[in-house]
């Protein structure tokens, strides 16, 4: 029954073969859910909403640091300061450098 579902969406939309499905087995939707938090971004409070699958990988990258997530987050702030003069969009920077770090750490694996 599923399987005619999806051939039938997917004749109905014209979608070729998928050949790698970004489903996969036993996908968690809750990681896709976002979230908002406080945090304090060298010294000031602000709130950050992000899904959880972003702040699961900031989480590691501040095990990894030895820090907490908002002293993570506070050295993200002020090096883009620093280095580019700031950024229009703070959460949509945290989430390219939480996709980098994961990228990196794959590649890293590989080896």
């Amino acid at each position: 029954m599923v399987q005619e579902i999806v051939q039938g969406v997917r004749e109905a939309a014209r979608f070729p073969d998928v050949k790698i499905d970004p489903f996969v087995r036993e996908f968690d939707m809750g990681l896709a859910r976002p979230l908002s938090r406080s945090v304090r971004l060298n010294g000031f409070a602000t709130c950050l909403r992000l899904e959880q699958v972003y702040w699961d990988i900031l989480a590691k990258m501040a095990k990894i640091n030895c820090c907490s997530v908002s002293a993570l987050l506070s050295y993200v702030d002020r090096e883009v300061h620093l280095r580019h003069g700031g950024v229009k969009n703070f959460s949509g920077l945290v989430r390219v450098v939480c996709v980098v770090h994961s990228l990196s750490e794959g590649a890293g694996s590989a080896e």
